[in-house]
């Protein structure tokens, strides 16, 4: 049910290395959220047309949902640690990221030909 969704400007990173990040993105996203690392699922979409202040510099918008209701200690959390594996892994400065947290109702969450309601 945690999902993130990392929208940037900059190229996909070498394989290995974008391996990794997803990995520990998922990972992070279980831990944060309590939920089963089944359930997490990581997104990268790299090459994007962005701006961030008028510049077309290295930018990213990340999109967190997740089912249930984050907690303030928990987006404060993710966003530290998601600004310190993003920012090597991608080579973009954390002020030029932005991250929106979503909340999901169980019943608009669909997976399996159903919902989690």
């Amino acid at each position: 049910m945690p999902l993130i969704q990392i929208f940037t400007s900059v190229s996909e990173p070498a394989s290995d290395t974008k391996a990794t990040l997803l990995s520990d993105l998922s990972r992070l996203l279980a831990e944060t959220f309590q939920k089963p690392e089944r359930w997490s699922m990581t997104c990268l979409l790299p090459n994007l047309s962005m701006t961030f202040a008028g510049q077309a510099a290295p930018c990213a918008f990340v999109a967190i949902r997740n089912v249930g209701k984050m907690t303030p200690a928990q987006t404060e959390k993710l966003s530290a640690a998601i600004c310190r594996l993003l920012s090597p892994a991608l080579g973009l400065p954390a002020d030029r990221l932005y991250i929106e947290f979503g909340d999901v109702d169980d019943y608009r969450w669909g997976w399996n030909g159903s919902t989690f309601a």
